[in-house]
């Protein structure tokens, strides 16, 4: 081998630079686990509310020590940056996908419009948008183009308008007006980016990624670590629509007069059931009680409005109060047209706007009538906030002060002004909440200072004034997509993950020394340097380690293996010949290398597919497959070549490839594997169609919330519990179609609910997280609070929520059809590569057929056996992945036994067949033993994994057996029956 020193400097600076870059992770894991031993030591267990008040002296004790130099070149906190990033699926957090509005940014561009054709046209965006994979902005000028009559884009009630005017104007054309419309809608999703950036950065979490998503106006924002969920949640979704307005008085008698017209009316509009007898009192019925005495004795009588609202405490500025439970219902009514018509000339324009609660206990909430105008705008807007920060009040109470530009202190002065002079309050009102609504009691304000008061904690105030330092976001975010995972089941990941790979790590080592001897050993040492160099590149590139990416690196040791057996098996060949030791084994090299790199690149086409239409955990497979395909042939092909020349050089050094128990194994085999193809082909006709009849006739796939949209989550009991009594019990709550099955221990299920898919935002989540703690709660333990419950893998008894999965019906489209372009593109591409390298069209024409026999022979698997096995067998992008990774292992097999067939066919020629039989038998060895390890390998991981890759590795175990069973009988037979029809006709010789 030449430049065997330039081969040894590289191979030297690579593992020093992988060391270099994993040893921040060591150190970092060290630090963290002196911390949680400090923690331990200074909060005993007994002592209440352990848990928190360990996090918190964890967290200040990284903090004292943060800055601290370590082994005299980095700090934690510098080491904190640069160690290997986990997945939320080994850390723990959050995974969100936001879908910024459009439709709201156009609503924006044309001023809030009435234009009747500019708001049907986003209507039949909104319909077209279900059912097609076109952009929201191309969908709306389709709807336009098709309904526009005599209306252009470029009118003075759409896109001419003030806001525009530097841009648009009337004399443009629709085609001149829509680049500049995508060019705004860019720019906002842009701006999105950036506010959520710099909300994210103030949030706390290390390593948060971030990333648009296309052209679609999706962002994928990731939180590894975050433990405060919900905090997360109404972070990200926040619009931070901050607006400041006038209140009326309490006495204002215009809206008695509405109060008793509007209650009037609803009598004959909707339905309401007569007041039943309140056993239990509590606040809210204490204010009820007071209201009973009511000299109408309105509450005795059935009443729409009287029913629900409660007069305001006297010297507030609010209205109304209600109970949280009906704020819902009175909106509605308050929101109906007919309603809204019978509002008095003078309050006509009126806003109700809802109080925040101030507690998670909280019964009522204050209702707000606040004075708005014809355009529904605020008196002042949150542009004209110029920094706001975290304070506190007069009281000691955490509050956000704020500081106004110079038009906002101008308009604050006014605004404050005209309060006093009224006797009103000012409604300071964040994302449509009432925060404070203090009232102005000293004449007009100047300076433009500000407070926004309430019960807040520290990091309510935190958040509020990052989220008013960033800036609103210039349309809605919706949460179309979530992944939240408890911190417990996280860490329960990293130590199944681990577990199983030092196993198969373990069984693969001494497998290799047990076959090979001494060889066996060196490809051993390439092999545990190939590991280490994967971790290095991960860690060097901030790439993410996912569980599914721990899968990806096994899945790596097996092909490292297969390189090395392809290796040795040509080498035993050469010495069989009768070469020498040193030329048997640069011969060997040589003549596998073909081979190695067929078989790596077919499997690294599959995995860029993967890697480009997969996401999250997927992705991340991809990657280290990816690493580990380029780090297996470095390793493989120059590593253990330096090692085995080296042993040869020595004097009196003998290097055999097998040892007293392998020396003869599969020598002059001599299989007439094609005599038996009909046999196979009548077999494997009877397993697909029996299949395909489980398919399209039978129960089917189960298809997981990835592809049908929905909420799955996985509860964890401290005993055993019935899926089937749960299942009954949560479809009288949530209605039919709601599944539960055990996942993994028998005190663990998985549940999935379509319960209001079509429904998106955080209000959903809670009110689906209520139903489940309502309905679940006499399987928990006695005193198990709501909190902990839906944050259960915060605790350390990890009883509740321990993940949450939510996916909109319309990415769960997206979701599909990207899985069936990652398939049909595979599949393409593999057979255009086979093609280029084989330049036959029938050795394609085998992979394909071959390819295709293995996939449809999983999915009527998974179709028949669906429902019967004892862990989950859902259709998700794992799924997906593993079917990619079956292609994968399928062609990097037949491409294997069809290197060698072209290689004997060249030799020895065609004679009737009989050399293709030769090639098959050469390489038997090659393929039971690479199958064998693989085999072992996914077993360990199926067995060790834990629960969450059971289902991924089944698919990859049978994948694994039927690929190699149809390389020989389902691949090659079908290239032989074609080739030999074109030689036996003349066309070929």
């Amino acid at each position: 081998m030449q430049n065997k020193g330039l081969i040894k400097l590289f191979a030297l600076l690579f593992g020093l630079v992988s060391i270099y870059q994993l040893s921040y992770t060591f150190i970092t894991s060290k630090v963290e686990k002196e911390a949680t031993v400090f923690a331990t030591s200074r909060i005993p267990q007994a002592e209440e509310g352990h848990v928190a008040k360990r996090e918190v002296v964890y967290n200040n004790y990284l903090d004292s020590i943060g800055n601290n130099t370590i082994l005299g070149y980095t700090s934690y906190h510098e080491a904190k940056e640069k160690e290997l990033n986990k997945g939320l699926d080994l850390k723990g957090g959050i995974n969100v996908t936001l879908q910024i509005s459009v439709k709201d940014i156009l609503k924006g561009l044309a001023n809030n419009t009435k234009s009747p054709v500019f708001n049907k046209a986003l209507a039949d965006a909104d319909t077209a948008t279900k059912d097609s994979d076109d952009t929201y902005i191309e969908l709306f000028f389709e709807s336009f183009d098709k309904i526009k009559g005599e209306a252009k884009l470029a009118s003075p009630e759409i896109f001419a308008n003030k806001g525009l005017s530097d841009e648009v104007n009337f004399q443009m054309s629709d085609d001149d007006v829509k680049p500049i419309i995508r060019r705004k809608i860019d720019e906002s999703i842009v701006s999105a980016f950036e506010v959520l950036r710099e909300r994210i950065d103030g949030f706390g979490v290390t390593q948060p990624n971030i990333q648009r998503e296309g052209n679609s106006g999706r962002i994928l924002v990731e939180l590894p670590g975050a433990r405060d969920i919900a905090r997360a949640q109404d972070l990200l979704s926040s619009t931070a629509q901050l607006e400041f307005w006038e209140t009326y008085k309490q006495n204002n008698t215009s809206f008695s007069t509405f109060l008793i017209q509007a209650n009037e009316k609803l009598k004959g509009i909707v339905e309401v059931e007569a007041p039943k007898q309140i056993k239990e009192e509590s606040e809210l019925d204490s204010l009820l009680s007071d209201v009973s005495a009511d000299s109408l004795d309105l509450v005795t009588q059935v009443n729409p409005l009287y029913e629900l609202l409660i007069p305001a405490n006297p010297g507030s500025n609010a209205m109304f109060r209600a109970a949280i439970k009906d704020s819902a219902t009175i909106g509605s009514y308050l929101r109906m047209p007919e309603i809204r018509r019978l509002l008095p000339a003078d309050i006509q324009f009126t806003k109700f706007v809802w109080e925040r609660p101030s507690t998670e206990d909280t019964e009522v909430i204050d209702l707000y009538a606040l004075k708005s105008n014809r355009e529904g705008t605020p008196r002042i807007s949150g542009d004209v906030v110029s920094d706001a920060r975290a304070d506190f009040d007069q009281f000691s109470k955490p509050a956000v002060s704020m500081t106004m530009n110079t038009k906002g202190a101008k308009e604050w002065e006014k605004l404050t002004g005209d309060a006093y002079t009224n006797q009103t309050g000012i409604a300071i009102v964040l994302d449509n909440k009432v925060y404070t609504a203090p009232g102005v009691s000293s004449g007009p304000i100047s300076g433009g200072r500000s407070e926004i008061t309430g019960n807040f904690t520290v990091n309510e105030t935190k958040d509020i004034s990052n989220v008013l330092r960033a800036g609103k976001l210039p349309a809605s975010a919706e949460i179309i997509q979530s992944e939240i995972v408890g911190p417990s089941l996280g860490q329960e990941a990293i130590d199944s993950g681990f577990m199983s790979f030092l196993i198969a790590m373990a069984i693969v080592l001494l497998w290799m020394i047990a076959y090979y001897g001494k060889a066996g050993a060196f490809a051993d040492i390439a092999l545990l340097l190939n590991i280490m160099l994967i971790f290095g590149v991960l860690t060097s590139l901030n790439a993410v380690l996912t569980l599914p990416g721990i899968a990806g690196i096994v899945l790596t040791i097996g092909m490292s293996v297969d390189a090395n057996v392809l290796i040795f098996e040509r080498i035993k060949e050469e010495l069989a010949k009768g070469k020498g030791k040193s030329q048997a084994v640069a011969d060997g090299f040589g003549n596998a290398l073909s081979s190695i790199l067929d078989a790596n690149i077919t499997t690294g086409l599959t995995a860029i597919i993967l890697f480009i239409f997969g996401s999250g955990p997927i992705k991340g497979f991809a990657t280290t497959l990816l690493i580990g395909i380029i780090t297996s042939l470095f390793t493989a092909i120059f590593i253990t070549r330096l090692l085995a020349d080296w042993y040869i050089s020595g004097k009196g050094r003998s290097l055999d490839f097998s040892t007293g128990l392998t020396k003869n194994l599969f020598k002059n085999v001599s299989i007439d594997f094609l005599i038996k193809r009909k046999i196979a082909y009548i077999l494997s006709t009877i397993l697909v169609a029996i299949g395909l009849f489980s398919l399209l006739f039978g129960q089917g796939l189960q298809q997981g919330v990835d592809f049908i949209g929905g909420r799955s989550y996985i509860v964890r009991f401290e005993q055993a519990v019935n899926p089937s009594e749960i299942t009954s019990e949560l479809n009288t709550v949530f209605g039919s179609g709601t599944n539960v099955k055990t996942y993994g221990e028998s005190n663990q299920v998985k549940i999935t609910t379509p319960y209001k898919v079509d429904v998106e935002g955080i209000e959903v989540d809670a009110e689906i997280q209520d139903k489940l703690y309502t309905s679940l709660q006499k399987y928990l333990p006695d005193g198990m609070s709501k909190d902990a419950f839906t944050l259960g893998g915060v605790h350390e008894e990890a009883i509740g929520i321990l993940q949450a999965v939510k996916v909109g019906p319309t990415i769960a489209d997206d979701i599909k059809n990207n899985a069936f372009l990652a398939i049909l593109g595979s599949l393409a591409v593999v057979f255009l590569y086979i093609l280029f390298r084989f330049r036959r069209w029938q050795f394609s024409l085998g992979a394909v057929v071959a390819v295709f026999h293995d996939v449809l022979i999983v999915l009527g698997i998974f179709s028949i056996f669906g429902k019967l096995m004892p862990f989950n067998m859902e259709i998700d992008q794992a799924f997906i992945a593993a079917i990619l990774t079956v292609i994968g292992y399928s062609l990097n097999d037949t491409v294997v036994v069809f290197d060698r067939i072209r290689e004997t066919l060249a030799e020895r020629g065609w004679k009737g067949g009989e050399n293709i039989n030769y090639a098959i038998n050469s390489t038997l060895s090659r393929t039971l033993n690479t199958s064998l390890t693989t085999l072992v390998v996914l077993l360990t991981i199926f067995i060790f994994g834990g629960e969450s890759l059971r289902g991924f590795m089944f698919a990859m175990i049978i994948g694994v057996v039927v690929g190699t069973y149809s390389s020989v009988f389902i691949a090659t037979p079908v290239m032989f029956d074609a080739l030999s029809k074109k030689i036996t006709s003349g066309s070929e010789k």
